[in-house]
């Protein structure tokens, strides 16, 4: 989860070329401590350039990237409406033709906590909109779902 856990899996079954980890690390629970966890977890990869660490937030950072540069990006950040929304918008231009934006907590909210999420319907609102199509919706039942879209 939030010590790289999930990347390290991205990196073990999709072996990409190489893989950005956008983070800010400024929250209580996301903080520089946990930075350095991952940043340690991925010290070879880093030193090879197999693992870039973007600094920053995803609506912040989004134009290091070229037009058309990732095969494919997971979203995993705030889970607001508008958060989702926006990071939709900035990162479609950014995947290549074909490619997939996916994404975490594709649920109402987290009840335990008392927050809903905005995930569902932005994806939604997204897809309608801009001609994606969902693709892929895990089916979980005790974690967060995750989806997948890609352009018509």
């Amino acid at each position: 989860m939030d010590k790289g856990d999930f990347s390290q899996q991205i990196l073990i079954n999709n072996l990409p070329d190489k893989l950005h980890l956008i983070d800010v690390w400024n929250s209580e629970r996301y903080n520089q401590k946990k930075r350095e966890e991952v940043e340690l977890k991925f010290e070879n990869e880093i030193l090879l350039q197999k693992v870039v660490i973007n600094l920053g937030y995803s609506t912040s950072v989004v134009d290091v990237f070229e037009d058309s540069y990732f095969d494919w990006i997971y979203i995993d950040t705030n889970h607001s409406y508008e958060t989702t929304k926006e990071e939709l918008k900035l990162y479609s231009p950014k995947i290549k033709k074909g490619g997939i934006i996916a994404g975490h907590d594709y649920v109402v909210g987290y009840w335990n906590g008392l927050v809903k999420f905005g995930v569902i319907e932005a994806v939604n609102e997204f897809c309608i909109c801009n001609e994606w199509e969902l693709v892929y919706l895990t089916m979980e039942n005790r974690d967060h779902r995750s989806f997948a879209i890609r352009k018509i």
